[in-house]
């Protein structure tokens, strides 16, 4: 317990955030304000199964002692909602149902912060068992408002600030005190960019396949991520190609990360780049340990492009329909690029935003040049 925090004041606090990857990623610079103004704060989390990596190396128990390979929280509790959604009835989904409500209660947490603002994650955190459970004001989903006992108002324009307006009275009932001591008069002051480094898992064997793989690749290593959730975000594979190939010739080794369903996006971009990139898919760990080594990212917005920024690569950001202010890396060594002709929309339209497609090569080719250059001064 921290000094000053009376004896009965709640120690424990579960944190509600089931995906995606660049969600969790932002979630994260939260906790971490919180693991680190509460270091002995047991702090659990519920996520999906598929998304677990980001907080819990494989081989690392899910629960105990924190370590490198599970630095952040003391708990991660993962559920499969998707498949339980799609078989609500069965009896297999009745059974992974209880064994996790089980195993959250058993827990007995005294604060849960649903930082998704979706009915489900509401209703997780409400059935948890804690004593209070905070969200935000105006969540996602409006019905989950139900579930919460205390609403929150969000402050700042970047989603991170917003989970960190979360963060501060989630605080203040663990601590029982007023308020965070400030550093700033506006926006979050508690997360600054790149403080995620020591936050995120490190799996030893995770990195061992990545040493082996980059085959002893020099710097600079450029990691390109050209898929994008959906086709409004996804800059051409061509542009990628061409990009890739004339940062080769400077040099650079550059490789493709793509996931699930995006083998032909990476074909076509190492097709355009004349074989100098190089795709290269991989688990969550290693894409971790792969980022960690990357001199360099070029993406748009996607949870690889957080993941990134978190671990403080530099990055060129490549923006359509989302918007930067909102969603943008939090970093300072990023360059955002935006064409004014793209509007705000999270329509998942199956075609290329038409201000994302104004965006040149030679613009992410000298923003890639810039930021490489001011890494190596």
């Amino acid at each position: 317990m921290s000094a000053g925090a009376p004896a009965n004041s709640p120690k424990s606090l579960l944190v509600v955030r089931l995906g995606a990857m660049g969600d969790v990623i932002h979630t994260m610079h939260a906790v971490a304000l919180l693991r680190s103004a509460l270091p002995e704060t047991k702090i659990g989390w519920v996520i999906e199964e598929r998304w677990a990596e980001l907080l819990c190396a494989k081989g690392t128990p899910r629960s105990g002692v924190r370590s490198a390979g599970r630095p952040l929280v003391d708990s991660v509790h993962m559920v499969n909602t998707k498949a339980w959604r799609k078989s609500p009835l069965a009896s297999e989904t009745r059974t992974q149902f209880s064994s996790a409500l089980k195993e959250l209660r058993e827990q007995r947490y005294d604060v849960a912060v649903d930082f998704q603002g979706a009915i489900k994650s509401a209703l997780l955190a409400r059935l948890c068992g804690a004593g209070a459970v905070l969200g935000m004001e105006q969540p996602r989903e409006a019905p989950a408002r139900l579930f919460y006992s205390q609403r929150v108002p969000t402050k700042g324009s970047h989603v991170i600030e917003h989970y960190c307006s979360l963060a501060e009275p989630a605080w203040t009932r663990l601590n029982r005190r007023a308020s965070l001591d400030r550093t700033a008069e506006d926006g979050c002051p508690y997360a600054s960019p790149g403080e995620l480094r020591d936050y995120l898992p490190r799996d030893t064997a995770a990195v061992e396949a990545i040493s082996s793989r980059l085959n002893h690749a020099s710097s600079p290593i450029i990691l390109i991520n050209p898929g994008a959730g959906w086709a409004a975000k996804e800059w051409p594979a061509e542009r990628y190609g061409q990009v890739s190939r004339e940062l080769a010739k400077q040099g650079a080794h550059v490789f493709l990360n793509y996931g699930p369903g995006e083998e032909q996006l990476a074909k076509a971009v190492q097709g355009a780049s004349d074989g100098a990139a190089q795709p290269l898919t991989c688990s969550i760990g290693e894409l971790i340990a792969l980022t960690r080594r990357a001199s360099l990212f070029i993406g748009g917005d996607t949870g690889p492009l957080h993941l990134a920024a978190a671990l403080g690569v530099p990055v060129v950001a490549i923006f359509g329909p989302t918007d930067p202010a909102r969603n943008g890396p939090y970093s300072e060594k990023s360059v955002v690029l935006r064409n004014p002709a793209s509007r705000t929309s999270l329509s998942h339209a199956r075609t290329p935003d038409p201000g994302l497609l104004q965006i040149a090569p030679d613009e992410v080719l000298a923003a890639a040049r810039k930021l490489l250059e001011s890494n190596h001064a």
